[in-house]
């Protein structure tokens, strides 16, 4: 029987290959510095290989960082484009880091030594110790992705071999130099992510507490920001002193009622502000709700409709807050006021199924796998997190993220089930939970997701809510059966696994800008774009409006407009804006809908009539990056009314972005 290896045993077996690696760095820093020129490149090779292995934890990354006053002397850099820290380029920073082969390695380094240039550990007569900084600074603010990663569409595709070593190197240097000069882009990161109403605020809540230490001068900029550090540390008069949460759910035992109301109004205009929630939230709940639930609807920001459902479904509701909502699981309280404010509760099969939940008898995986996302050890139960999970999700479905992993055909999914078929999601999640398998008819069989072994095996990110994180990996597998059993047909396969992974909701009409299966040429564009029109534009499609959500293909693009791949986002509708132009909005489940897609088509995520978790684009910008669709034809208007110039104009944009990567057949 093999012996379980301790994680104290594990510790330190990785420090000791850590100082077995040290050692040998600096044997190889001596050779190189002492190495005649002609064999100084077989030395650095030695160093380069190396200092790559030390790279691989955040412990031997600062190994490297201790000795990086040496490399200058040593001539780690001697005879390439690194050579000279004054003609370092910050632009030029990224690209290394996510190339290929020795240039993360080398780019690393030098990012080390311009460290130790800045610490005045180290001294350059090419960069002074405040340009040594102000370089830092500024590849800090070129590389947001890397300070504050957040997993979008790019950064998966984009991300290159090293990332992680990549976010470690930058963490490193945030902790070294700060982010003084950061600071507003900081607050205007978070105050952009917010607005999209994400369930997993995790990377909000390491941004706040990140940004809120660095001192500045800037009331305006200490402002804003100080309204979303007390959303998560505490935004009501009885939290302003430093309180134990014990030490709080006293205070509250002994307020009066005009204090107690004045909590409630206060945490709720917080929520409702930044979409953020504190933990001290969920004590005034819980209080609330064996003292005052008269005051529950005011605490959690209700509408009519949401007093209304609380009132007709009190018990209930009263039931779910004592279950599911406690300090660990906080934010969950706005996902349960949207629950209300849907009118949710008061449909059988979803009270049917979040019951079902509260004491389902879950499989020993998937009680490890939701134990293990606590961020302490405070007692929660497995099925606590799961129905505070699923409240979250059903509140907001908009808000689902498929994380860092290229699953955005199931998070699109979940998002769809939980807007229109939410008692079929709890279905699901009931079934993945407690059976380990989803079940889903594919043509005239059935494919379950336990038996499926053809799918790929690949690393699956765990930063996602609890819905996701039990349903996703059941879903990927379904989806790439699916796609496995198309994949002889002569058309894109998504044609028939959108129906047939996402059900009813999805119209079988489908167009594809591409002309078979391979996607490697665009064909008959112009009858593409004149049939979207034509089936969504209301000034073409006889005013039929979308009635569900519509799975699209999009071909994403960065900044320059370069294509980077397909992408799955939901269509959500189409309307006119506040200024009177036709817009797209569409939910894109990476979480990220402010991207820019080059050529000047950035989605706007609010401003433009969006609703939480929305991204929208005028509506010929949407069609410049769309591939494929589903429609009904029954619904199909007049495609040739659709001016000529329009359709050119389109096809420009696509031909000059994205198109470049594809050969166009001659029409």
């Amino acid at each position: 029987m093999t012996t379980p290896v301790s994680e104290a045993t594990q510790s330190t077996a990785s420090k000791s290959v850590e100082t077995r690696l040290a050692a040998k760095f600096d044997a190889m820093l001596d050779k190189l510095s002492g190495a005649q020129p002609l064999a100084r490149s077989v030395h650095q090779t030695d160093v380069f290989q190396l200092a790559e292995a030390l790279m691989d934890s955040e412990a031997g990354l600062r190994v490297l960082a201790s000795r990086a006053g040496r490399f200058d002397e040593a001539g780690v850099f001697e005879g390439g484009p690194w050579a000279d820290p004054g003609r370092l380029q910050p632009p030029l920073v990224a690209g290394s880091l996510k190339a290929t082969g020795v240039f993360p390695v080398v780019e690393t380094l030098s990012e080390l030594r311009v460290l130790a240039i800045a610490r005045g550990d180290s001294t350059n007569e090419s960069m002074s110790q405040d340009d040594a900084r102000r370089f830092l600074n500024d590849i800090m603010a070129l590389n947001l992705d890397l300070v504050f990663p957040r997993g979008t569409e790019e950064e998966r595709i984009s991300a290159g071999p090293h990332h992680a070593s990549n976010l470690r190197l930058f963490a490193l240097i945030v902790e070294e130099i700060g982010l003084e000069a950061l600071r507003r882009e900081v607050i205007e990161e978070v105050d952009q992510i917010c607005a999209q109403r994400p369930i997993m605020t995790g990377g909000i809540r390491r941004m706040v507490e990140m940004a809120d230490r660095i001192p500045t001068d800037d009331e305006a900029g200490y402002d804003a920001l100080d309204t979303y550090a007390r959303a998560l540390t505490g935004p009501t008069p009885m939290t302003r002193e430093p309180h134990t949460l014990g030490q709080y759910r006293e205070a509250l035992l002994g307020g009066d009622p005009t204090e107690i109301e004045t909590e409630a109004r206060a945490f709720a205009d917080s929520m409702e502000t930044t979409g953020l929630v504190s933990r001290q939230h969920a004590v005034l709940l819980r209080h609330l709700r064996a003292t005052r639930p008269e005051l529950l609807p005011v605490a959690l920001h209700l509408n009519e409709v949401g007093r209304a459902e609380f009132e007709q479904n009190r018990e209930f509701a009263l039931r779910l807050l004592k279950v599911a909502i406690v300090p660990s699981t906080a934010q969950s309280i706005y996902g349960f006021a949207k629950v209300l404010a849907r009118g949710l509760l008061s449909r059988t099969e979803i009270q049917g199924g979040l019951d079902r939940l509260v004491n389902l008898d879950l499989m020993s995986d998937v009680r490890k796998t939701l134990l293990r996302q606590r961020a302490k050890r405070d007692g929660v139960t497995a099925n606590t997190l799961l129905v505070a999970g699923a409240l979250s999700v059903l509140g907001q479905p908009l808000g689902i993220g498929q994380g860092n992993n290229p699953t955005c055909q199931a998070a699109r999914g979940l998002s769809l089930w939980a807007q229109h078929a939410p008692g079929y999601l709890l279905e699901l999640l009931v079934a993945a939970a407690r059976d380990g398998t989803v079940h889903m008819r594919f043509g005239d069989e059935v494919i379950e997701s336990d038996k499926v072994t053809t799918a790929a095996v690949r690393p699956f990110d765990t930063d996602l809510d609890a819905v996701s994180l039990i349903l996703v990996p059941h879903l990927d597998r379904i989806y790439e059966e699916m796609m496995r059993r198309v994949a002889l047909r002569t058309e894109d396969g998504h044609k028939w696994v959108n129906p047939g992974l996402y059900g009813r909701w999805v119209p079988k009409g489908f167009a594809s800008a591409f002309s078979d299966i391979s996607q490697t040429a665009v064909d008959s564009f112009e009858d593409f774009v004149r049939r979207f029109f034509a089936t969504h534009h209301p000034s073409y499609n006889d005013g039929h409006r979308l009635m569900y959500p519509n799975p699209v293909g999009l071909c994403v693009t960065n900044g320059h407009g370069d294509y980077l791949g397909p992408h799955a986002v939901s269509l959500q509708r189409i309307e006119v804006d506040p200024e009177g132009h036709v817009r797209a909005y569409f939910f894109n489940p990476n979480n990220e809908g402010r991207q820019d897609w080059g050529h000047g088509v950035v989605p706007s995520i609010r401003s433009h009539g969006e609703e939480e978790g929305e991204s929208s684009l005028p509506f010929a910008q949407f069609v410049s990056r769309l591939y494929a669709f589903h429609y009904n034809p029954y619904e199909e208007g007049d495609s040739y009314a659709v001016p000529d110039a329009v359709v050119e104009e389109i096809e420009e944009a696509a031909r000059n972005s994205w198109g470049r990567a594809f050969k166009w057949q001659a029409t």
